[in-house]
């Protein structure tokens, strides 16, 4: 596949190391980097791409997405802060007949992590012995709080265990109620992005823990997401490729 990567940052380079390791030829596009090949998306940057990966910033999402839609090319969108907007986007490219996938975690092993919660919260909820909780843990530039996909793995609990009725990302300085999903964020030096899925009983304690140590993994996500979404019209998650893959008899 040709492959353009939109946004030449710290994601766009690992990103397009890891397309080329996959056989991939990669055009970059990026205004503000003068090691990319283009300056802006158009007719000329694209030409000849099977599909494009975005990860550059939420005020300038909307309009890359469009602009890609309008050329055709199937997108993978890894830039967040633009999800107000969803149906809106979601229309676009319905309206222009284009492929449009996006996650707030391309992470492989985190889609994973989420397809493993997906399918043992159910089983916790037939166990009330058991509470549950979560914690998040990042380097200390992270600028928010808790991670969005922190949010994500509340509210896959939160859906597939009945007892628990709502999510408290917040300090708790009282006695937590039982219907109350507690997530809590840790903000420390360099440490990499750590999400913990914590199950306790008076008997003993089981831990799920996924540990990001590096970027490579997003890049991967990003990169098989270019690959499914090719060939393809209409708007996706993560969710629906994961399952697409899961269901295909290869390895990856």
């Amino acid at each position: 596949m040709n492959i353009a990567i939109v946004g030449l940052g710290k994601m766009g380079k690992i990103i397009s190391e890891i397309a080329k390791k996959r056989g991939h030829e990669i055009v970059t596009i990026d205004p503000a980097s003068k090691d990319a090949d283009f300056p802006s998306i158009d007719q000329k940057s694209v030409a000849g791409c099977h599909a494009a990966i975005d990860f550059t910033h939420p005020s300038v999402a909307i309009k890359n997405a469009e602009t890609l839609a309008d050329l055709g090319m199937p997108t993978v969108m890894g830039t967040t802060g633009w999800y107000e907007k969803e149906q809106e986007v979601k229309s676009y490219i319905e309206q222009k007949d284009s492929a449009f996938i996006y996650a707030s975690n391309f992470s492989l092993g985190m889609n994973l992590f989420f397809t493993i919660l997906k399918q043992i919260s159910p089983l916790i909820d037939r166990f009330d012995a058991y509470d549950v909780a979560g914690i998040e843990y990042h380097h200390n530039k992270k600028a928010d709080s808790p991670s969005g996909t922190a949010k994500t793995i509340a509210e896959i609990l939160k859906n597939n265990i009945d007892r628990k009725k709502t999510i408290t990302y917040d300090m708790v300085d009282r006695v937590i109620g039982k219907d109350e999903l507690h997530f809590a964020s840790l903000r420390c030096g360099s440490i990499p992005g750590m999400h913990k899925v914590i199950l306790d009983s008076e008997a003993d304690t089981i831990e799920l823990t996924h540990i990001a140590r590096n970027r490579e993994g997003f890049a991967l996500g990003a990169v098989l997401a270019a690959e499914w979404v090719a060939d393809k019209k209409g708007f996706f998650t993560v969710d629906q490729m994961m399952q697409s893959i899961l269901t295909q008899d290869r390895q990856l």
